[in-house]
């Protein structure tokens, strides 16, 4: 049943993704496969709210519990979308090496979950916070596509995104690596993999920190420039 219902999500993300290729024709296959990124963004989001908020149990306090029929739905749905990313990435040479290894780590992170039948609560707390950002990431760049990330929307949005992705992803990330690592019922092997999603969110987190930096800097600059006008005026 699992495996079945990974390949619903995996067909159900690729019919989307074509029913948007045949809808916007004139734009750019990136701009469908974005969409459809932009859905599993909010669609897993409010899902794994859901389960870790609502439904339990709590990822701080139960690291390496059984996992929940909720919890595996919310992780096929995610594999199935990941496997599809994934794949799409690697076709159109469209990311790095780091984006790919999370994608892949991701994919078998839960892959192991499933597997083992444990440990589906942290995983959908790593989800959630992995995913809340990137809503904004996708909302970024259809700004720039559109000619409209240089404006207070596009500043908005950069702002919103560096704040959540410190404070959730890396923030709490900390707290719940902290107790999935000193919690004695979480296998070995998934504590090796909490390593390895805390390590690459580190990664994305100095370059995010240093493009936040970067374009204060710019900002500034013309801030500067513009009153040296006014006051030339």
């Amino acid at each position: 049943m699992r495996v079945l219902c990974v390949l619903c999500s995996l067909l159900g993300w690729l019919s989307l993704y074509l029913l948007l290729r045949a809808a916007f024709r004139g734009h750019t296959a990136e701009w469908s496969c974005r969409l459809v990124t932009l859905s599993h963004g909010v669609v897993i989001v409010l899902l794994t709210a859901y389960v870790v908020f609502i439904d339990g149990p709590w990822p701080l306090t139960h690291a390496g519990s059984e996992n929940t029929e909720l919890q595996v739905l919310a992780l096929c749905v995610c594999l199935g979308y990941f496997l599809f990313d994934l794949s799409w990435c690697v076709l159109h040479h469209s990311e790095g090496v780091v984006m790919l290894a999370h994608h892949a780590a991701s994919v078998l992170g839960i892959l192991l979950t499933l597997w083992l039948g444990s440990s589906g609560c942290e995983t959908c707390g790593v989800i959630f916070g992995s995913e809340l950002t990137n809503p904004l990431l996708q909302s970024r760049w259809f700004l720039r596509e559109s000619g409209r990330y240089d404006s207070l929307l596009g500043d908005a949005v950069d702002v919103l995104f560096i704040v959540l992705f410190a404070g959730v992803r890396v923030g709490v990330g900390t707290f719940m690596f902290h107790h999935q690592l000193t919690s004695p019922r979480p296998a070995l092997v998934m504590k090796l993999g909490g390593v390895v999603m805390y390590a690459l969110a580190w990664v994305f987190m100095v370059d995010i920190a240093r493009f936040g930096y970067k374009k204060s800097r710019g900002r500034y600059r013309k801030w500067k420039e513009a009153r040296l006008r006014a006051g030339q005026d």
